[in-house]
C-alpha cells in the first residue's frame, strides 16, 4: 500500500482526492496549507504528494522549492486552478514531477500517479547503487597498531612509483584494502584499478582474461576480447591470489613484465602494454617455488617491494577501532540507528581469535547488529558469538 500525500486548502479538493485514491488502495493523508505540508512531509516518508499552489501559510512553490533543499525523493505533483503555462513549467524546472489542472481529470490522475511511483522506485534504485559503490570506494585502512602505521607509512612511500608490490597475509586481512589504497595514492588513480581473483578462473581461460583474445581463436571466442593487462595499462592491474595462477600463465605473466608487451590469445601481434602490477597471495611462495608450483623469476619480479598483512590475532588493540567502524557502516547501510557496544563486550571480542580476521569480524558485527537491542552488551556476544 503506497502512502500519499494531499496538500490543498480546499476541503472539496482534498476530500475527492482522497476518495479516488483511497479506492485504488493507497493510504491517504492530508494537510490543509502548506505549512502543515512541510511538516508532515519532513516526519514522514510518502511515496507521492499532491500540493496546490495558490495556498495560505506557504504556497505551493515555496513548498516545493523546500522539498528539494532537503533532497527528499517524493515525487510531487503540483496542482493549481489558477495557472498557466509559465507556472507549469517554473515548477517543473524547481523539480515538480508533473503539473495537472484543475477541474481535476481522473484518467490523467490516475496516469500521473503510476509513472509517479514507477519514478520514484527508479530514483531509490539509484541510490541504492550510489551508496553501494560509495561503500566500494570506502577504502579507508581502519587501525593505530604499530604494523599498521607501518603499512600506512610504506603505502605513502611506495604508492607514486611504479614499482610492483606483491601483498602477503592470511585470508581476511585485508589485502585488496591495500592495493586499492596503492593506487588511490599513486599517481594513476584517475585510471582505472583492474582486479583479477587468479583463483576464481579456470587454468584454460586465465591466458585469455590476462591478455585478452582474437575473434576465433578458439571455439566460443566469437568476437575480439581486450585483455586485463590491457585494460589497466595506465592504471593498476591487481593480481589477487597469485599464488594459485597456473605454471603456463606464469610464464607469459613473467614475459609481460619483462618486455612490457603482450600477444592475445590467436594473435600475432605484440601489444605494448604499462600497468603498474600489484599481486596478492595468502600463500608461502617460497614454499611453493621449493615444490614447484611457483617459478622463482616470476617470484623476483613481483617482490620489489613487499607489504606483509599481519592477522588480526597479532593486532587486538585494533579491534575496538574496527568495531566501531562497522558498527556506523553497517548500519547506516541498513538504514538504522547506529548501535552502541559495551566495553565488556569489546574486552570479549578481543579474547577471541578471528581465523578469519577481519573479513570475519565484520560478520560478527552484523549478526551482532541484527539480533542486539540498541546496546550490543556481554550476554550479546556470549549468545550469538
Amino acid at each position: 500500500m503506497k502512502k500519499i500525500l494531499i496538500i490543498d486548502d480546499q476541503k472539496a479538493i482534498r476530500n475527492t482526492l482522497k476518495e479516488i485514491l483511497e479506492y485504488e488502495k493507497h493510504a491517504v493523508y492530508v494537510a490543509e496549507d502548506g505549512k502543515i505540508g512541510l511538516q508532515m512531509t519532513i516526519e514522514n516518508n510518502y511515496d507521492l504528494i499532491f500540493c496546490d499552489i495558490k495556498m495560505p501559510n506557504l504556497d505551493g512553490i515555496e513548498f516545493l522549492k523546500k522539498v528539494m533543499e532537503e533532497k527528499i525523493i517524493s515525487p510531487v505533483i503540483m496542482i493549481s486552478g489558477h495557472g498557466d503555462i509559465e507556472t507549469a513549467v517554473q515548477t517543473l524546472k524547481i523539480g515538480a514531477y508533473d503539473y495537472i489542472e484543475k477541474p481535476l481529470d481522473l484518467n490523467r490522475v490516475l496516469s500521473s500517479v503510476k509513472n509517479a511511483f514507477d519514478n520514484r522506485l527508479l530514483k531509490k534504485e539509484n541510490l541504492s547503487l550510489k551508496k553501494k559503490i560509495k561503500a566500494i570506494s570506502n577504502t579507508e585502512i581502519i587501525g593505530e597498531s604499530d604494523q599498521i602505521k607501518s603499512i600506512k607509512e610504506l603505502i605513502l612511500k611506495v604508492a607514486d612509483s611504479d614499482a610492483r608490490i606483491l601483498i602477503t597475509g592470511s585470508n581476511g586481512t585485508g589485502k585488496e584494502l591495500v592495493a586499492k589504497q596503492l593506487h588511490e595514492n599513486s599517481q594513476r588513480k584517475n585510471a582505472e584499478f583492474i582486479e583479477v581473483n587468479c583463483a576464481a578462473i579456470p587454468s584454460e581461460l586465465i591466458e585469455s582474461e590476462l591478455f585478452g583474445h582474437e575473434k576465433g581463436s578458439f571455439t566460443s571466442a566469437y568476437k575480439q576480447k581486450i585483455g586485463k593487462f590491457e585494460q589497466a595499462s595506465q592504471g593498476t592491474l591487481f593480481l589477487d591470489e597469485v599464488g594459485d595462477m597456473c605454471l603456463s600463465a606464469q610464464a607469459k605473466v613473467l614475459r609481460a613484465l619483462q618486455e612490457n608487451k603482450i600477444t592475445r590469445v590467436g594473435g600475432n601481434k605484440s601489444i605494448t602494454v604499462r600497468p603498474r602490477v600489484i599481486a596478492a597471495t595468502n600463500k608461502n611462495l617460497k614454499k611453493e617455488i621449493e615444490n614447484g608450483k611457483f617459478r622463482e623469476d616470476l617470484f623476483h619480479r613481483l617482490n620489489v617491494i613487499p607489504i606483509h598483512v599481519p592477522d588480526l590475532s597479532s593486532r587486538k588493540e585494533d579491534i575496538a577501532l574496527l568495531c566501531h567502524f562497522f558498527l556506523k557502516r553497517i548500519c547506516k547501510e541498513q538504514g538504522i540507528p547506529t548501535k552502541e557496544i559495551s566495553e565488556k563486550a569489546l574486552i570479549e571480542l578481543k579474547k577471541m581469535t578471528w581465523s578469519g580476521n577481519i573479513r570475519e569480524l565484520r560478520n560478527v558485527i552484523e549478526r551482532l547488529i541484527i539480533l542486539s537491542e540498541k546496546i550490543i552488551d556481554l550476554k550479546d556476544v556470549k549468545k550469538y558469538v
